[in-house]
This record gives C-alpha cells, structure tokens and sequence, in this order.
C-alpha cells in the first residue's frame, strides 16, 4: 500500500507542468484506441504510454479505459475526461498562440479549409514558402468542396468563394473569380464557334454531374442545362476533371478563371464571348473567412503571402475585369 507521502509526491508531480502532457497523452490513446499507435504518434514506447495512463489513473483515482488483449474502450469517467481534456489543452493552445501573436511570432498550427483544385493550384505552394521560412509553425490543409465551418471545425480560415452571408464570420477578400466560356481550338475548329449565346445550346456542354446548376450554365442559357438542351452534356464534379475534358475536346465550358486562366494563356482553350464575362454576374470574391476578430500572426503572414502569390490583377486572369 502506497504511504501517504508517496501519494502526496505523487500528486504534486501530476500537479505539476507534466498534467497538460499527461492529458494529451490520454488524448491521443482515446483517439487512436491503442497505446502502441498513441505511441507512434508520439514517438514513445507502448509501454512508456501506458506507464503514463496508469499514472494518470492513479491521480484521478478511477480508470479510464476498459482493457482487454484485443480493445481498449474509455469508461464512462473516460468519456467525460475526454471531452473536458480536449477543451484544456484547445485553451492552452489557444493561449500559446494568442501570446506568441502579440509578439509577432509565426507558431502554432494554421488549419485552412478549401476547395480542392484552388488548394493545390495556390494554396500549397504558398505554405510550402511559409514552412521554409518559420519550422515552427504546423500546417494542416482540408482540401473539401463542403462548406467548412471555421467555428465548429477549429479552423483559422475557410476560403470560399461568391457572396457571404454568414455576418458572424469575418471574411477579408484576397482575390476575384470571373467564370468564362471557354473550348479547345481543336473542338472549335471541328464542332464550329458559336456565334452567339443562343448557339451554344447546339453544342456538348460540360456541367456539374451534381446539385442545381452550381456553374452558371442557367445565366449564360436562359434555361438549366438539362432542361433546356438536348446537346449531349459532360457531366463531372471535379474542377480539374471539367478543366481537363475542356482541354480534351470534349465540349464547351464555363469554368472559373483560376481553374481554366493558365490554358487560355498558353493556346489549350480559347475564351469565347469575352464580353460576357465582363458583366457583373459572371464576377464574384474569394474571401478567406475566419471567427477571430484578431487572428494570431500565422494568420496574417499567411494571407499576406496568399495575396502576394495570387496577384493583383491575378495571375489567372484573363479578362480586363
């Protein structure tokens, strides 16, 4: 039986800095059930973690995890540790950061949520500038055509794109996207050029396979796609798969300018009745949306170098708007 000093030693240890470090550990164990993969997480042994969770057990006087050769599963006292230790150490983070802000370090973990082909086109190569310049700082980069949630999701900032309608968010604009009509000249030179709008009713178009005219097509026609066109249409929910397929020959598109910007510059595709994309329809904001009124550093750094990157005009635009 453990003397009462021993106790007391003990729960001044787990009093001390090492809690936070215990917690996370726990952390790590409840999201991964298995010590051996916490482990590898954190580059310890299993049975250095383990050690760790008894410890912990120890202080709280009551166990965490239900163990068996094959499962690990919190207990019902796990389960409400579990979520109070995620909000201690979100706040000692929170505090780190907010600390290493006002003095203008670039730290911590920049989470940035985006759409997929806008990410890996101008968002990656930013932070692969911006891990050379501060190793310290973390990134991490949700690539999802979803609508994130910066508040719910702990994200720094979410980049969406057209009108904002959440006015608890704070959005700032980096950039401007023009949608433009847009075809190979092999297609063009073979399925002939639409001389007006009406015409291009006549023509294979390259749509949205999912949701209700998420592309414009309905502005441009008159009329939804489908329901008005009995051209054959290529059907795709990917910015890339429908740059690709433009570039293919395999119809016309209506694509934003940073998808489809660099293959009109260099001859791939051809802008098509550039007078409509010059009206304010076709025109909306990129905007990178965050909940703090006052972002930490890596913030700021960050859209500083965004915008730099992009340009102004930016470097896909190929209209004069």
């Amino acid at each position: 039986m453990a003397s009462p000093h021993n106790s007391y030693a003990r729960n001044a240890q787990m009093q001390s800095e090492k809690f936070a470090e215990f917690l996370g550990v726990f952390v790590d164990v409840a999201r991964e059930s298995s010590f051996s993969a916490a482990g590898r997480r954190r580059g310890r042994t299993p049975s250095s973690i383990g050690r760790q969770i008894d410890a912990l057990e120890a202080h709280l006087d009551t166990p965490l995890f239900l163990r068996s050769t094959r499962h690990l599963t919190l207990t019902d006292a796990g389960e409400a540790l579990l979520i109070r230790a995620r909000q201690i150490l979100d706040s000692l983070v929170d505090v780190q950061q907010e600390l290493a802000s006002m003095k203008g370090e670039v730290t911590g973990i920049l989470r940035v949520a985006c759409y997929p082909t806008f990410g890996k086109r101008y968002v990656l190569p930013v932070m692969g500038e911006l891990s050379r310049q501060h190793p310290e700082l973390r990134l991490e980069l949700d690539l999802t055509e979803r609508l994130a949630d910066p508040v719910a999701e702990r994200l720094d900032l979410v980049i969406r794109i057209g009108d904002m309608s959440d006015s608890t968010l704070i959005g700032s604009r980096i950039a401007s996207q023009t949608r433009v009509l847009c075809a190979s000249p092999a297609y063009l030179a073979q399925q002939g050029t639409p001389d007006s709008l009406a015409g291009l009713a006549a023509h294979p178009l390259i749509d949205k396979l999912h949701g209700s005219d998420l592309l414009g097509w309905a502005d441009v026609l008159g009329h939804p796609t489908r329901a008005g066109s009995t051209a054959p249409l290529f059907g795709c929910d990917d910015f890339e798969g429908m740059r690709l397929a433009a570039v293919e020959g395999m119809g016309i598109a209506y694509l934003p300018d940073w998808v489809v910007g660099e293959d009109i510059k260099a001859g791939k595709l051809q802008l098509l009745f550039p007078a409509w994309s010059a009206q304010p329809q076709a025109v909306t904001g990129i905007y990178a949306l965050r909940a703090l009124r006052h972002p930490p550093a890596r913030v700021t750094v960050f859209l500083d170098a965004l915008r730099a990157y992009i340009g102004n005009p930016a470097i896909w635009s190929v209209t004069d708007t």
